[in-house]
């Protein structure tokens, strides 16, 4: 259990929640996997009724593995539905279909539209480009098997949080470049996107709750590999903060926590897809920490997920 970050003036509601969490450190990641793994394995079971789940592969890029997806399909629908790519957060290091499986069947319920999860290579045995060339892989099959599976190839928004964030940042970005699947929206849920680590909120919290300074230190360095984390070498797809032109870019949905170091690159963020003529909405919540939506019973954390899904159907039904 961890106590760490009481020390800040959290939402209250917030705080048994907190208390419960275990604590993970991504700096052995086999250790914090294990532990992600147990607590997976001790949830109840999800209620899948109305929906048909299953797991399917999609070829990888230039010869790698093949991509595992699962797939969230309404049952009983009228005609082609949307579809949310989702991307699972966890620092680049750590994160499963599996874990991201009760969020997953309350997006499709929610939105009446069909969810498709990649499971993507982590970091450090597989740093970048492979976990990205797995989630841009897993979207393009998404486009072309659209039309069997029952959903409509022009309404598809990718979803992401934390790193998976980061990652949906960087596939819209590869989608526009590589001339891909074009996609209708991004929700890019308290994004990890700079590892250059050098903002006001990166810099001043080194020991908020479930993300800090030193362990985004420990993801980039995962990710990039060594000694490439704020070097010139870093490439925009990695960190899309980095990225020069935001133009053409799919309208947004960013969100950022108060006590979070990524709060002000996802807010920066932001503001240049504004200033690129990109169609943006920004929630900042107050009281809150990193990974906070977790506390499903918190007010704020409901919120969150009423406004996500409000946002989305706005966007794929609008």
């Amino acid at each position: 259990m961890t106590t760490a970050g009481l020390g800040y003036p959290l939402d209250a509601d917030l705080l048994p929640g907190l208390a419960a969490m275990p604590v993970i450190d991504i700096a052995d990641p086999m250790a914090a996997r294990a532990v992600v793994a147990e607590m997976v394995a001790r949830a109840p079971a999800t209620d899948q009724t109305g929906l048909t789940v299953r797991d399917v592969h999609a070829p990888g890029a230039d010869g790698a593995p093949d991509v595992a997806l699962r797939l969230y399909l309404p049952e009983g629908t009228g005609g082609p539905v949307p579809a949310v790519y989702h991307i699972h957060g966890g620092g680049y290091v750590l994160g499963s279909v599996d874990l991201a499986h009760p969020r997953c069947v309350e997006l499709a319920r929610d939105l009446r539209g069909a969810v498709v999860a990649v499971e993507y290579r982590l970091a450090p045995e597989h740093p970048f480009p492979a976990g990205l060339e797995d989630c841009y892989a897993g979207l393009t099959w998404l486009a072309e098997h659209a039309t069997e599976l029952g959903i409509d190839p022009g309404r598809i928004a990718v979803h992401g949080e934390s790193a998976g964030g980061g990652l949906a940042a960087a596939t819209a970005l590869l989608a526009r470049d590589r001339g891909g699947p074009p996609l209708r929206f991004q929700l890019l849920a308290v994004p990890e996107l700079d590892d250059r680590l050098s903002t006001h909120s990166m810099t001043i919290f080194t020991d908020t709750p479930r993300w800090n300074r030193p362990k985004a230190i420990v993801s980039w360095e995962s990710y990039l590999g060594p000694g490439l984390r704020g070097t010139r070498d870093v490439s925009p797809y990695a960190a899309p903060a980095r990225a020069d032109d935001l133009s053409g870019l799919p309208p947004a949905y960013l969100s950022t926590m108060h006590f979070d170091p990524l709060r002000d690159e996802g807010i920066a963020y932001a503001a240049r897809l504004i200033e690129a003529g990109v169609m943006v909405e920004l929630h900042h919540y107050p009281g809150t920490f990193h990974g906070a939506s977790a506390i499903t019973e918190a007010q704020v954390s409901q919120r969150l997920r009423i406004e996500e899904a409000a946002v989305l159907s706005r966007a794929l039904y609008g």
